[in-house]
C-alpha cells in the first residue's frame, strides 16, 4: 500500500451472540435479526458503524448465514440508512463454535489490513467511535504492543445487573488496563479483592466498579494473530485475562477508553437487557436511534406524541388505549377497551377488546383475543393467544405458538414444536404440552455451555443456569440497593445516578437562552434564526421538533413564566412583538401551525397562567396570523375529549366563534354574487 493511500476504516461485526439467552426465539432464527423496537439488532449495529465513518464491514456468522445474507441484500435493495457509504460483506464458517474461532478464521482469511472496530450485532450505541480509533492509533505509535482498546460506559446505579457490569483497574495517565473482572448477576459484592501487585507496581491506579461493557473494542492487526497463537482464547474475556496474566510473555497490552456521559452504549445479551434497552430507545436516551427518526428506512414511519408514544399512520388504535412509552407499527389494530403501556407492538398485530398490556413486546403478526392480560413478556411472530389468557412476568412465547383459552403462565418459555430442546448429553427432552402448538421449555439446561468462566468458583454445585427474564426493572434496582454500600458522599452518588438530559431538552434549553437574550438585548431576528439553526444541526433536530420547541421556548422565557402582576397576556404580546419574525420563520405551513398549537398543550400543563387564558392566547395567535382557522379546527379535532376535557372546554367558545365568522363570511360572499 502506498504511504499516500488513505487507510480504509474497517470493522468486524460478530452476529452469533447469546444464542442460549434468547431461547426459544433463537431456535428458529438468528439473534442478530431479532427485532428491537421493531428494528433488527443487526441494523442498529450497522448504523452505529456507519455513523462512525466505517467504510467496510465484515459480518461474521456461523448460524443462519443465509438469513443474514438475505437481510443485508434486502437492506441494500431498499436503501437502508447504513447502505450508502459502507460496504458490507457477510462471511462465516461451519466449524466456528465461539468468538475465538471467528477471530482465528478472520486472521486466516487475511481480510483485515489495519486497525479495526470490533463489536457484536447485539450492541446498541449512538457513540462516534472515530475519536477512540484515532486515540488507539496514537497509542500504537508509542506502544507497539498495544493489542486493543476496550470501550466502556459508565453505568447508572439505578438499574439492576444484566451481566454486562465490570470492575476494572487502569493507569490514570496512560489508560492501560491492569485488572478486569466481570461482575455476576444476582450477586452484590460487599467488598472486592484485587491483587496487591497492581498497586505496588504502578504509581497511579484508578478503580471503576460502575462500568458497562457494551462489547465494543478497537483492535490492532496483532489482535487477530494473538487469537491464532493462543487456542485457549475462546471468548473476549479469555483474551483480556490471557493478556493481563502474560503481558511480558506475549508483549501485548490492553488500553481502556470511557465513552462520554452523553453517549449511549449497551449490549443486549438477555431478555432483561432487551427490556432495558427498549425502554431507553423509546425514552430517547439513544437519540438519534429513536423510532420517529427513520432508524432503518429513510422515511418517517411513526408519529411522535407526548408521553413517548410512537404510532404508525396506518395503525388503527385509539389514542386513549396508549398510555405511555408505546410503539405501534404499521398495520396493527387495537380494539376498544384495551390499554397498553411501556410496550412495543410489531407490524400487523391484532389485539382484541378489554386487554391489558404492560411491558409487552409483540413481534409481527401476533393475534391476542379479548380479555387477556400480559405483563413483562415477549411474544414471537405469528403467535396466537386466545381469549382470557393471563401471561405474567418472565414469559417468552416462540414463533407460531398457539395458546389455548384461559391459560395462565408465569416465568415460562413456550415453543410451538415439541422437538426443539436437547439436554447436555444431546438427548431429546420431552416437553410438557399446553396445547397442540404450545410446549413448555425448561430453561435449566439452556445456559450456554461455553460460557462457563469461573462458574466453579462463584456458583455452588446445586445452582442451575437459567435465562435472565423480564421483570419489573424498578424492583430489580431496589433489590440491588439492599446489598450495596452506603456512601458518605450522598451528593456525589446521586449526581452519578442522575441521567443527563437528551438532545431534545438540550436543544430546547439553548433556544430558550437565545430567545431570552435576544428579547432582552433586542437582537435582530435573523441573528436569532442563525443561532437556532446552528443548534438544530448540532443536535440533529427534525423540522417538526424545531417548530414545536421554538414555540415552547418563547413561552418558556422567564418573562412569560413569571409575568409582572401575573398579566400573562401582556407578557405574551411583548414577547411576540419582538420575537414574532423568528416564530414566523418556522411556522409557515399548516402542519407547522398544528405543531405550534400542539406545543401549547405542553405549555398548558407547565404554566397555570397560560392554561387559564388559553382561549385568549390562541385567539391572539390567530389575530397575528401565526395560526390559521383551519389549523385551529384540525388541532381541536385531535384533542381527546376524555384525556383533555378542560382544554377542549376552554377552546369551545373560540371554535364556535370561528365557525360563526366563517358562516357570516360565506353569507356575505353569496350576497355579493347575487
Amino acid at each position: 500500500m502506498s504511504q499516500f493511500q488513505k487507510e480504509i476504516v474497517q470493522a468486524v461485526l460478530i452476529a452469533d451472540n447469546n444464542v442460549w439467552n434468547f431461547k426459544p426465539l433463537s431456535d428458529e432464527g438468528s439473534t442478530a435479526l431479532l427485532p428491537l423496537v421493531n428494528v433488527s439488532m443487526l441494523d442498529y449495529a450497522l448504523i452505529a458503524l456507519n455513523r462512525s465513518g466505517v467504510e467496510e464491514v465484515f459480518v461474521y456468522a456461523s448460524l443462519y448465514l443465509q438469513d443474514i445474507r438475505q437481510h443485508i441484500k434486502q437492506g441494500i435493495a431498499t436503501f437502508a440508512s447504513w447502505s450508502f457509504k459502507m460496504t458490507v460483506h457477510v462471511i462465516g464458517g461451519e466449524g466456528c463454535r465461539c468468538f475465538g474461532d471467528a477471530m482465528r478464521d478472520l486472521d486466516a482469511k487475511a481480510l483485515i489490513r489495519g486497525n479495526f472496530i470490533l463489536l457484536g450485532a447485539d450492541t446498541v450505541t449512538n457513540a462516534d467511535l472515530r475519536p477512540v480509533l484515532e486515540q488507539h492509533k496514537r497509542t500504537a505509535k508509542f506502544d507497539k504492543g498495544a493489542a486493543s482498546t476496550l470501550i466502556f460506559k459508565e453505568a447508572s446505579s439505578s438499574c439492576g445487573r444484566t451481566g454486562n457490569e465490570l470492575l476494572i483497574a487502569m493507569d490514570k495517565q496512560s489508560s492501560r488496563l491492569h485488572y478486569h473482572q466481570r461482575l455476576r448477576m444476582h450477586h452484590k459484592e460487599a467488598r472486592y479483592q484485587l491483587p496487591l501487585d497492581i498497586f505496588l507496581s504502578n504509581a497511579c491506579v484508578t478503580l471503576h466498579h460502575n462500568l458497562l461493557d457494551p462489547q465494543i473494542a478497537i483492535g490492532s492487526p496483532s489482535m487477530l494473530s494473538l487469537f491464532s497463537d493462543n487456542f485457549d482464547f475462546q471468548t473476549r474475556d479469555d483474551f483480556v485475562r490471557g493478556l493481563l496474566i502474560n503481558e511480558e510473555l506475549l508483549d501485548s497490552r490492553i488500553y481502556v477508553s470511557l465513552l462520554p456521559p452523553a453517549q449511549y452504549a449497551h449490549k443486549v445479551n438477555n431478555w432483561l437487557s432487551y427490556q432495558m434497552v427498549s425502554r431507553d430507545i423509546i425514552s430517547r436516551w439513544a437519540y438519534p436511534l429513536v423510532p420517529d427518526m427513520g432508524v432503518y428506512k429513510l422515511q418517517q414511519q411513526y408519529v411522535f406524541y407526548k408521553d413517548n408514544i410512537y404510532k404508525s399512520h396506518s395503525a388503527n388504535v385509539s389514542k386513549v388505549a396508549l398510555q405511555e412509552n408505546v410503539v405501534v407499527q404499521a398495520g396493527s389494530h387495537v380494539a376498544c377497551g384495551t390499554t397498553i403501556s411501556c410496550s412495543v407492538i410489531g407490524a400487523n398485530c391484532r389485539i382484541g377488546k378489554n386487554c391489558q398490556l404492560n411491558n409487552v413486546f409483540l413481534m409481527a403478526n401476533v393475534t391476542i383475543e379479548d380479555n387477556c392480560q400480559l405483563r413483562h413478556c415477549v411474544i414471537g411472530p405469528d403467535a396466537v393467544i386466545h381469549e382470557r389468557c393471563v401471561i405474567e412476568a418472565g414469559c417468552v412465547l416462540g414463533p407460531k405458538c398457539v395458546l389455548p383459552a384461559n391459560t395462565k403462565l408465569a416465568n415460562t418459555l413456550v415453543t410451538s414444536s415439541p422437538n426443539t430442546q436437547r439436554s447436555e448429553e444431546n438427548e431429546t427432552v420431552e416437553l410438557d404440552a399446553i396445547g397442540p402448538k404450545a410446549f413448555i421449555v425448561s430453561d435449566v439446561t439452556t445456559g450456554d455451555p461455553d460460557d462457563s468462566d469461573d462458574d466453579e468458583q462463584l456458583l455452588p454445585s446445586t445452582t442451575t443456569l437459567g435465562i435472565p427474564k423480564m421483570c419489573e426493572i424498578q424492583a430489580v434496582a431496589n433489590e440491588a440497593s439492599d446489598y450495596s454500600y452506603s456512601s458518605d458522599d450522598d451528593d456525589e452518588e446521586s449526581r452519578v445516578a442522575t441521567p443527563l438530559p437528551d438532545d431534545t431538552n438540550i436543544f430546547l434549553s439553548e433556544v430558550i437562552d437565545s430567545l431570552t437574550r435576544g428579547f432582552r438585548e433586542k437582537s435582530k431576528p435573523e441573528f436569532l434564526i442563525l443561532e437556532i439553526n446552528s443548534s438544530r444541526y448540532a443536535y440533529n433536530m427534525s423540522l417538526k421538533e424545531v417548530n414545536f420547541n421554538v414555540v415552547k421556548a418563547v413561552f418558556g422565557m422567564e418573562s412569560i413564566i413569571e409575568p409582572a402582576n401575573n398579566n400573562v397576556l401582556v407578557a405574551i404580546n411583548a414577547a411576540f412583538k419582538q420575537l414574532g419574525p423568528v416564530v414566523s420563520n418556522y411556522i409557515k405551513s399548516e402542519d407547522a401551525m398544528i405543531d405550534c398549537l400542539k406545543a401549547l398543550e405542553d405549555i398548558c400543563e407547565e404554566n397555570e397562567l397560560v392554561r387559564e387564558k388559553i382561549s385568549q392566547v390562541v385567539h391572539y395567535l390567530y389575530d397575528k396570523d401565526f395560526v390559521s382557522e383551519d389549523a385551529i379546527h384540525a388541532w381541536y379535532e385531535q384533542l381527546d375529549p376524555t384525556e383533555q376535557p378542560t382544554l377542549r372546554q376552554s377552546l369551545a367558545k373560540l371554535v364556535e366563534w370561528l365557525n360563526q365568522s366563517s358562516e357570516e363570511d360565506d353569507d356575505d360572499d353569496d350576497d355579493d354574487d347575487e
